[in-house]
């Protein structure tokens, strides 16, 4: 089994030491072969040298754009498997294990994982949170804090749609979705034994309610995830 992690950074220097660490850390004795990609997505920091530093290789991407940058190190990868985990997120061995495991054996066609802040965020958002948590097992919906995925299916599907600048782990998740029906009616799969801890940065910049309505406002008008302008809120730093 060889398998890639994908880390798209922009302007992470600040956030990409402890999520490197994070990833070094769930691989250690690991079987089977696997790289740590770091996708520079035209930063004006330190990112790349601290993903140099870190062992990591780096691939720059320079269209400021998740979609891209998620693609780009995929692109690059040489694994069977693609795992994808944002910059500002720490992993688990257990999660990355338990991910491979299940697509190497054939038992799911994606991966994904439950989601908690990295401090308390309040009552509200904390039920915002379960929420989602709860959508992504229901549902089939991955976030775009971790995802793991075999290389086959996410080259059919066509990777990550390079038509929005937010959201694009959602129109992934829909077309795994169908392929994997399409392939042994394999599902799609969110672990909820080994969340990921992802950074609850927003709220320095950002009121409950202003991410709340972030993310209400393209649940209602999802057409919006085209405009960079609108989808500001995710490429702030």
């Amino acid at each position: 089994m060889r398998y890639s992690i994908i880390v798209p950074a922009y302007n992470e220097e600040q956030w990409l030491p402890d999520t490197l660490q994070a990833i070094a850390d769930a691989r250690r004795d690991l079987p089977g072969e696997g790289e740590v990609i770091v996708v520079d997505n035209n930063s004006t920091d330190g990112t790349a040298a601290v993903a140099a530093a870190a062992g990591a290789r780096v691939v720059f991407e320079p269209r400021n754009q998740i979609s891209r940058a998620r693609n780009a190190g995929a692109a690059a990868a040489t694994g069977r498997i693609l795992v994808f985990v944002d910059a500002d997120t720490q992993i688990t061995r257990g999660l990355l294990t338990e991910a491979l495991v299940r697509l190497e054996q054939g038992r799911a066609c994606a991966v994904g994982a439950s989601i908690c802040f990295d401090r308390n965020v309040g009552r509200v958002l904390g039920l915002f949170l379960r929420f989602f948590n709860w959508a992504g097992r229901r549902h089939g919906l991955l976030a775009g804090s971790f995802i793991a995925v075999g290389r086959e299916a996410f080259l059919t599907v066509g990777g990550f749609p390079e038509q929005v600048y937010a959201g694009e782990e959602l129109f992934l998740a829909l077309k795994l979705r169908r392929w994997g029906r399409r392939h042994g009616r394999l599902p799609l799969q969110v672990v909820d034994a080994h969340p990921v801890i992802t950074s609850a940065r927003k709220m320095d910049r950002h009121s409950t309610w202003g991410v709340l309505r972030a993310h209400l406002v393209f649940a209602l008008c999802p057409w919006l995830l085209r405009s960079r302008r609108f989808c500001r809120f995710w490429y702030e730093r």
